[in-house]
């Protein structure tokens, strides 16, 4: 989607920025913090109004209750029921996409009756296509529920983890900083420019997305009859594929569990290469928003170490639960923020 390219990002890390410096400003200090849920709002506010500008504030809070559905569905439950039967999760869940759908109907029809599309992702998706025309309301309203908690719901998860390295590699977080303070005092003004120079802290974002890829269990359906190694695999199969193994074979990454942000800014190494770097899928099947959750994963990354070094809960047992239900997550992750001032 052209809202989505690398370009369009770009032009709009000056409304990406602020998000992740608000974010920042509201961490409570000198207090064990359970991070995700501030994460996730915060992630959310930057991904809604990146997508609706103005009208991100009405659809906001649909957006929150659609993730929260999702969360439902996938929860652990005695019973595996057909995908027809109505459970209480689905029911749930279609209450909430038709509730969103509703708040954003209006929306659309305002924009289009107006002729006043906007600049953001859904003004990109009324305009007509040179090629198709104009795309279908109804085709608009089924695609954006999806890509809407799709901003947030998985960078959230990778904010998890980031901010949980940060904590414990205080000499990285510390060169995160040194590049951060160099940002602008207004975030306003970001430009690629600003993000192109935070290159550590990219590296940084990029290795921890290698050691755990929220997306750990991709999968893919065989088109043609395929020989992979010693296996035949029958058009049609469903293949599954682990980035979080391939991500620490040590044919592609050499000290493949040891965390080396380092080898991102080794032209000579090959982390990027196509196929051993599966974080956003890759191929046709990868991940469109791929440049909005790296900016707003770099930001918030730069913000944070910018005004806080963070630390863990001092208790014998961890500060957060691994699950790996829709995505690889520190459920329940606490951390504690201390100035730098």
């Amino acid at each position: 989607m052209r809202g989505l390219r690398l370009q369009a990002v770009e032009a709009r890390l000056g409304e990406i920025a602020p998000g992740a410096a608000r974010f920042a400003d509201q961490w409570p200090t000198g207090q064990d913090v359970e991070i995700l849920p501030l994460v996730r709002q915060a992630l959310a506010e930057i991904g809604v109004h990146y997508l609706f500008s103005e009208d991100a504030s009405t659809l906001l809070p649909f957006a929150a209750r659609l993730f929260l559905a999702r969360e439902a569905l996938v929860r652990p439950s005695r019973w595996v029921w057909p995908c027809w039967v109505p459970t209480p999760a689905r029911r749930f869940r279609t209450r909430q996409q038709v509730a969103f759908i509703n708040a954003l109907r209006p929306i659309v029809r305002r924009r289009r009756s107006s002729g006043r599309l906007g600049d953001d992702m859904l003004g990109q998706m009324l305009g007509p296509s040179s090629r198709h025309g104009p795309l279908p309301e109804e085709a608009v309203l089924d695609t954006l529920p999806g890509i809407t908690v799709a901003t947030f719901e998985t960078p959230s998860r990778a904010a998890g983890w980031i901010l949980l390295h940060l904590a414990r590699h205080p000499h990285a977080a510390d060169r995160v900083a040194a590049e951060a303070a160099l940002l602008p005092a207004d975030p306003a003004v970001t430009t690629s420019t600003h993000l192109d120079s935070l290159q550590y802290t990219q590296a940084l974002v990029r290795e921890v997305l290698r050691l755990y890829p929220p997306s750990w269990l991709l999968t893919r359906r065989v088109r043609r009859r395929t020989q992979l190694a010693d296996y035949t695999i029958d058009a049609g199969s469903t293949v599954l594929v682990c980035p979080y193994t391939a991500h620490r074979d040590a044919r592609e990454h050499s000290d493949p569990d040891r965390f080396q942000p380092e080898r991102w800014l080794d032209d000579s190494g090959s982390p990027a290469k196509p196929g051993a770097f599966l974080s956003f899928g890759t191929g046709p099947h990868g991940c469109e928003g791929a440049a909005l959750a790296m900016a707003m994963l770099t930001l918030l990354t730069a913000q944070t170490a910018r005004c806080y070094r963070l630390s863990e809960p001092s208790a014998p047992e961890s500060g957060y639960q691994v699950t790996t239900l829709e995505g690889l997550t520190p459920v329940g992750l606490r951390l504690r923020a201390t100035s730098r001032s």
